[in-house]
């Protein structure tokens, strides 16, 4: 019952909130689509993997994707892989990286990550940009993937 009562005022509460302020940001949609169970900052989900998840640097399907906060993202980026193209490509499954039709918060599905790092370890990628219909001109730091099924490559 009170579950119920908490959706209804949620509901309520989205129709007073301008459509824009609503935007879709990345670590719950990650943990909504890989069934990894870690909450706040995508910044923080290296850490808090640590001990319950394995990790690696590794791309595999269903792993989440942790990108190192940065200048410009200050609280870091994640996704989950849906797809291994090549030993330095995957396509990922993300949400609030490209603005799209003039606004943030999108869910962009198969967007590409390439591996650039110098040692092919994926510790530093280019990822797609919509609004600019190919890989963007930064690069960003990863801190690897997050396994839900406990395979790791991971020291």
């Amino acid at each position: 019952m009170f579950r119920k009562k908490i959706v209804a005022a949620l509901g309520a509460l989205a129709l007073l909130i301008p459509a824009q302020a609503m935007a879709l940001q990345c670590a719950p949609f990650a943990r909504d689509i890989s069934g990894i169970e870690i909450f706040g900052n995508a910044g923080t989900w290296w850490g808090q993997a640590a001990g319950k998840y394995e990790r690696g640097n590794e791309p595999k399907v269903g792993a989440v994707i942790a990108f190192k906060p940065t200048r410009s993202m200050p609280i870091g980026h994640v996704g989950m892989v849906s797809k291994i193209v090549s030993d330095r490509e995957v396509l990922i499954d993300h949400a609030n990286w490209s603005v799209i039709n003039g606004r943030r918060g999108q869910i962009e599905r198969g967007a590409r990550v390439l591996d650039v790092s110098a040692a092919g370890d994926w510790s530093e990628v280019r990822v797609w940009y919509a609004p600019v219909n190919g890989l963007g001109t930064s690069s960003y730091p990863l801190y690897g993937f997050i396994y839900k099924d406990g395979s790791s490559n991971e020291a």
